[in-house]
Parts: C-alpha cells; structure tokens; sequence
C-alpha cells in the first residue's frame, strides 16, 4: 500500500484499519478489493487469514470501508453521514467478540471462534478499534481533508492537529486555493 509523503503507518493493530481504508486510492481511482480473490489476498496479507468469502462479502466490506472512512474523516473535522454510523453499528453488531484474559489478568477483545468471511473481518477491525481507543490512538487515525483524495494516515504529531496525508501535496492545494479565493 502507498504511503503518501514520509508518514509512518498506524501503530499495532490500527495498521490493519489503516490498510483496508486504503484498500481504494480515490484520487488515482483505484479500489483492490473488487472480488473475492483480492479481498482474500488483503486477509491473509495484513489480517486473519484463512477465511473463506464469498460475493456478497466484497459488496459487504467495501461498503463497510466507506463508513468506515467516514468515521476517519470525522477524526479530521468533518461530520459523519448519519448514513454512515448505522452502517457501522449494524456491520458491527453481527461481528461478536469476546473478552479474553491471558494467564497475567491481561484482558482484550477477541473476535468470537468460528466466524468467517466479512464478519470475521470486520470482527478483527472492531477488535483493533478497541485496542486503539483503550490506548487513546483512535483518533489519530485520519482521512485526508482533501476530497479528491481521502487517504488514511496515523496523525503522529504532538498536537494530533493534521488534517492533510502529505502536507507537500494535499496540504499546499488547499493553501493555494485558499490565497487564490482571499485574492479575489
């Protein structure tokens, strides 16, 4: 996956979100999870892997990024569609998890045992969600301000204030629009 300018990916499990939002590039119009074939190439390669998905998984999971990047873009200023959050709770309320303790009183969310497909997926995405928020990185974890591009990246400045992917590219477009429209 691309990483526009010099950002460093998203901490531990964060980089599993981060990677299937950028599953699309919007700018260069490209999306790698059109079939069944490119979505079990993203599992095995950056999540679980060994499931078994079908047509309505891709569908499924695709819709499930967009939301998902929405939730992203809100990180970063912008309002979440309404449209957008029921998608989620409803992608996330049939991806069960459960509450796993290791032998030193260490507890997390697991996905539950025996889920395939999209909702196992979207189970591991909702497990590293979790992990962020219990460590405060959640909301770093941005889309690009900029319309034509969208790209995920892990905010890692001290003030977590970014709202561009690259401030070289998308970051001086939007200052150069914005002397052009103070000049008229």
């Amino acid at each position: 996956m691309k990483q526009p300018g010099d950002r460093a990916p998203a901490p531990g499990p964060l980089a599993l979100v981060q990677n299937l939002l950028n599953t699309v590039d919007i700018d260069a119009g490209r999306d790698r999870l059109r079939t069944i074939a490119e979505l079990t190439m993203f599992a095995t390669r950056y999540g679980p892997g060994g499931l078994t998905f079908g047509d309505s998984d891709v569908t499924e999971l695709r819709r499930f990024r967009d939301a998902l990047r929405d939730t992203c873009r809100g990180h970063a200023g912008a309002p979440v569609p309404a449209a957008s959050a029921a998608m989620l709770r409803h992608a996330f309320g049939h991806a069960p998890l459960i509450l796993s303790v290791d032998g030193s009183g260490a507890a997390r969310a697991v996905p539950a045992a025996g889920l395939d497909g999209a909702t196992a997926l979207v189970a591991h995405v909702a497990a590293a969600i979790l992990d962020a928020v219990a460590a405060g990185t959640w909301p770093r974890l941005k889309a690009c301000a900029a319309h034509r591009c969208q790209w995920v990246y892990y905010d890692h400045s001290p003030a977590g204030r970014g709202r561009w992917c690259t401030m070289s590219v998308c970051g001086s477009r939007a200052k150069m629009r914005a002397y052009r429209a103070g000049r008229r």
